[in-house]
């Protein structure tokens, strides 16, 4: 069977996105691997074995064109309210909390936060599927 283990994204500035995915989702470098043009970083959490790739093409000044293709990456949290809160509080303006129900019940309760990159993250409630 297939195992799911990293997702990639590009970024620019190596240090401003590793403090923001340190700041927002607790996440640590796991491993650095630099090449002479790129570089790989990957960062990780106790919560899961999954991890981020962040890419960092050397000389690249230009932000990166995110298309016009609608895709994210999704994480869960305990309380997504606290962490509304926390990261408001740190400046990080996260959107607002949404509440999406079907047949009644609900379904997902959360927001999206931006990285310095222009690309939106899912910040779930643990709730049902998304635990």
């Amino acid at each position: 069977m297939a195992k799911m283990i990293h997702s990639m994204i590009r970024v620019l500035d190596e240090a401003r996105s590793v403090d923001f995915y340190g700041k927002v989702f607790g996440l640590k470098v796991a491993d650095r691997i630099d090449f002479d043009t790129f570089t790989l970083i990957y960062m990780s959490n106790d919560e899961t074995g999954f991890e981020l790739e962040l890419t960092v093409n050397k000389g690249r000044i230009e932000p990166y064109d995110l298309g016009n293709g609608y895709g994210h990456l999704a994480l869960s949290v305990q309380e997504v309210e606290m962490e509304h809160k926390r990261l408001t509080e740190a400046g990080l303006n996260p959107g607002k909390i949404v509440e999406l129900n079907r047949d009644g019940k609900l379904l997902a309760l959360f927001f999206f936060i931006t990285d310095p990159d222009g690309y939106k993250i899912e910040v779930l409630q643990r709730h049902g599927r998304y635990l």
